[in-house]
């Protein structure tokens, strides 16, 4: 089966670590379009020994392509997307354009293999928070039904590409001259600080990135009657999301049997040990695959609630390693054509 990829967004941080993680597993591309707006286009970017140089990203850059991954803004998955389908190519969108969209699948390997194979052309990569947690919680939700979830996140820099990595850079440095802040890309400075404030805020109060906590894990899991509680925040870390999550389910579930659950199920790396301070960290967990757990405990609240730490890498398991996951699921069951 021949995988003939174009990459949308080549040129970003996702775009560049979907190239670094095809490389490192090794998976066999037999043709590559480097392809970024207009503003990028004529740049060049190695891969594999190989000069290529980066398109501007029309509608006839698809044809002769049969899956692409778009890692760009929500305008031009909706400008583009559509246009890639029409010329027989599988689209797989790390966006917000087509999440909730019923005709589309929200797919994490880990959790929902089965829906990628439900596809009319788009296949959606869910929100980053939102992909760490359902690593997490799958194996627990399927001993027991979860009935709530209360979540808050601690999101690195990254997640707003280069512009955030070099906004916390330059900020911290003037934070350590004493010289005077101002913010170009948050709305007040990130540098020794926490924004609870990641997209815009809607009229109940939440947060865009909090909603779609709440929407795409239910799509996920296909449980509307699912609660989730989120609060979402902006901290001055480089890369890495982490999430301190409570659940309650039907079930009791103690600590060894969380544990014991999650050692079996793909994608969970388990540091809990707190005699020896053990537990993961952003700096632990950047540039690894798995999401990572610790500070697994029975929660105060009821008998039946379970909190814990989960820290994965944004962008790779939050993005461009789940694409990548999903593009090697259609091509394991032949669906590139």
């Amino acid at each position: 089966m021949k995988i003939n990829l174009a990459i949308v967004g080549s040129t970003g941080l996702v775009g560049q670590e979907i190239l670094k993680i095809l490389d490192q597993r090794k998976i066999k591309i037999d043709s590559l379009k480097l392809l970024a707006s207009k503003r990028s286009a004529g740049k060049e970017i190695d891969f594999r020994g190989k000069k290529y140089i980066v398109e501007e990203a029309k509608p006839e850059s698809f044809t002769d392509v049969n899956v692409a991954i778009f890692s760009a803004e929500s305008d031009v998955s909706k400008l583009l997307a559509k246009e890639a389908v029409k010329r027989s190519c599988i689209v797989i969108d790390n966006s917000n354009a087509f999440r909730m969209d019923n005709d589309v699948p929200l797919v994490v390997p880990e959790v929902n293999p089965e829906a990628a194979f439900n596809h009319k052309g788009i296949i959606a990569n869910p929100n980053c928070s939102t992909i760490q947690m359902v690593v997490a919680l799958k194996p627990l939700y399927d001993f027991s039904l979860i009935k709530n979830i209360w979540v808050s996140t601690y999101q690195s820099v990254s997640g707003t590409g280069y512009k955030g990595i070099d906004e916390l850079r330059r900020l911290s440095l003037k934070s350590l001259n004493k010289e005077d802040l101002k913010s170009e890309v948050y709305p007040k400075p990130i540098s020794f600080n926490l924004l609870p404030h990641i997209d815009i805020f809607l009229d109940n109060g939440y947060s865009r990135e909090e909603m779609k906590m709440v929407n795409e894990t239910k799509k996920i899991l296909q449980d509307p009657n699912i609660q989730i509680e989120p609060t979402a925040v902006r901290v001055p870390v480089l890369n890495c999301h982490s999430e301190a999550i409570t659940i309650e389910t039907k079930e009791t579930i103690t600590k060894e049997i969380a544990i014991n659950l999650f050692e079996k199920a793909p994608g969970i790396t388990v540091m809990d040990n707190l005699k020896e301070e053990v537990y993961p960290t952003p700096l632990d967990v950047n540039g690894k695959d798995n999401v990572y757990v610790g500070r697994i405990r029975k929660a105060l609240i009821s008998k039946n609630a379970l909190s814990m730490w989960v820290v994965g890498d944004n962008l790779r398991k939050g993005a461009a390693l789940n694409a990548i996951q999903i593009l090697e699921l259609l091509s394991e069951k032949g669906c590139l054509k």
